[in-house]
């Protein structure tokens, strides 16, 4: 199912083979929270701009339209029109984002619909529920995502009832994965490690997960207010703990230097809503650094947005143009900027590949973090 192709110091060159097609790693997921890219990004120009697996969010996904119309409708890949794997996260990362309309409990959390206000039950076997209707390819184990400043007797007990939930999890998706009428019975199962910025609480969680023999494991709670150096630093404890011969991702990073150095400590899926957040306020990664193409110095740029770049925006259109279209709030400026930016992304991915494959990391990471220095 997994299995390493090459690797450059702790950097892993990997493949993943699921039942929706082979991902190749180091991958970057792009986002489509609502089984949609925001900016008007459609599959198609997915699979134009190279991606290769996408993301999803349970929690808004159940909310609206409703996962079992999902269901009824032959599942999320089908909704969407995707034939390549789908993630889904578990709603976990809703309880630390919706602190004000939320009940934390043993059985699972209480929540306040961020819609219309209806309240909402949800815990591990509620999550793997809804994710198993949506028929993700990988389906995240539910968990409690604690803030990186609470104190370290909330965060013990948080992640021992992750742990507890962990377990949870992986009875029901067993359960359901074989049950005649599941729409996916080949759905993988990822846990996720928590423990805020304590060295050891992080540590011996990822020991005790790496025990329950799943599918590929995840490190949440990072870049939610720690400083990069804190990450790298729990990235630099925790990974060595969790196995090797298992996809490891880091959810919710980053930035394209985030994730630059996190391959070099041995992770290999990410996600973000950077390029496409960015994209939408004419903020343009370039291996020059970030453009902001609303300055008045684009006014008359005709050249594109990168040149040399390959995405359909840089392909056709100037930065001038998109300037204005961003300027006049037209929804194709916001649409070629998203898909540069996700295009540059997959790029890179592909470069981190080969760069591992030939061994020579290392140098690929220090020419690439050097151009990033040029911001606006």
């Amino acid at each position: 199912m997994y299995k390493i192709i090459a690797k450059d110091g702790k950097a892993k060159r990997a493949e993943l083979k699921t039942v929706h097609g082979t991902v190749q790693t180091p991958v970057f997921m792009n986002v489509g929270t609502a089984a949609a890219i925001k900016g008007a990004v459609s599959t198609e120009d997915l699979q134009q701009i190279g991606t290769q697996i996408e993301l999803s969010n349970t929690y808004h996904l159940h909310v609206r339209p409703g996962d079992q119309v999902i269901r009824k409708l032959g599942g999320l890949h089908r909704f969407m029109v995707w034939d390549k794997p789908i993630l889904t996260d578990s709603g976990g990362f809703q309880v630390f984002s919706l602190a004000g309309l939320r009940k934390i409990k043993e059985e699972g959390v209480y929540f306040h619909s961020h819609v219309d206000g209806k309240k909402i039950f949800m815990g591990p076997e509620e999550s793997m529920r809804i994710q198993s209707n949506l028929a993700s390819t990988i389906a995240m184990a539910f968990d409690e995502c604690p803030s990186s400043v609470a104190d370290r007797s909330y965060v013990m007990q948080s992640v021992e009832r992750t742990t507890r939930w962990l377990a949870r999890c992986k009875e029901e998706m067993r359960r359901l994965n074989q049950l005649p009428d599941t729409l996916n019975p080949k759905q993988l199962l990822f846990g996720i490690n928590q423990g805020a910025v304590f060295d050891d609480i992080r540590i011996e969680h990822a020991k005790v997960i790496s025990e329950m023999d799943l599918d590929g494991y995840a490190i949440g709670g990072l870049a939610v207010g720690e400083s990069h150096a804190e990450m790298y630093h729990i990235l630099d404890l925790t990974v060595p703990c969790l196995p090797e011969d298992k996809p490891t991702y880091l959810m919710g990073v980053g930035t394209p230097a985030n994730i630059l150095e996190a391959v070099d400590r041995g992770v290999d899926f990410f996600d973000c809503v950077y390029p496409t957040r960015n994209g939408r306020h004419g903020h343009l990664y370039t291996n020059q650094g970030k453009r902001n193409l609303l300055n008045a110095k684009y006014e008359l740029d005709s050249r594109p947005i990168e040149e040399g770049c390959k995405c359909p925006a840089c392909r056709s259109y100037s930065r001038a143009y998109i300037r204005h279209l961003l300027k006049a709030k037209e929804m194709l400026g916001y649409r070629l900027c998203v898909l540069h930016n996700l295009y540059f992304y997959n790029k890179m991915m592909e470069e981190i590949r080969e760069a591992i494959e030939k061994g020579c990391y290392k140098e690929y990471k220090a020419a690439k973090l050097a151009g990033f220095e040029n911001q606006e």
